[in-house]
């Protein structure tokens, strides 16, 4: 009863569409799409309960969904809750200094971001790469989604089965793919 008297008295603050979310390991897996989904609600309620979760009989009368930010236990919703609401103001306008900081970075595509440099071009004997010098957009375009393929392909290849990639990124898969054969075998 506890439960269902809070989670009544937050949700009649909010717009009646509001989604009503319950962080929990068995909710489904929190993504890129869903967070760009709860930043373009009229609102949304978060219920953050403790180790062995909320009565059913609340979850199946109050909660439209259920979240899970990774494939692991926590002690308590809180914490999810602070990475639910990061990941989803982030995207409301205004919150990042460049808009399209949130459209071009890990999971926006299905694919993990490039590698990022900053200045100096040189630093402890390791150089920016020289296509990032030269001011040729097109290069600086086609190495960034070349080396955001191979990214993806080495260190989350289940994005790309879940996913897919474009004719583009696929030739760019097929070229990273050669060249690490080559490197391999000499």
């Amino acid at each position: 009863a506890p439960w269902a008297a809070a989670i009544d008295t937050a949700a009649a603050r909010l717009p009646e569409e509001a989604l009503r979310v319950h962080l929990s390991a068995q909710g489904e897996p929190l993504t890129q799409r869903r967070v760009r989904e709860l930043a373009a609600a009229p609102g949304f309620l978060l219920v953050a309960s403790r180790y062995e979760g909320l009565d059913q009989r609340v979850i199946d009368s109050r909660i439209d969904c259920e979240l899970s930010i990774g494939d692991y236990v926590l002690s308590g919703g809180e914490f999810a809750a602070l990475v639910v609401i990061d990941a989803v103001v982030r995207l409301l306008p205004g919150a990042l200094g460049d808009e399209r900081s949130s459209v071009e970075e890990s999971f926006s595509e299905g694919r993990l971001d490039w590698p990022h440099y900053t200045r100096p071009v040189e630093w402890e004997g390791r150089q920016v790469p020289e296509v990032l010098q030269g001011g040729n957009h097109a290069a600086i375009r086609r190495w960034r989604l070349s080396e955001s393929v191979a990214r993806t392909w080495v260190r989350r290849p289940d994005l790309i089965v879940r996913d897919g990639f474009s004719s583009e990124e696929s030739r760019l898969l097929e070229e990273f793919l050669a060249k690490r054969e080559v490197d391999e075998n000499g």
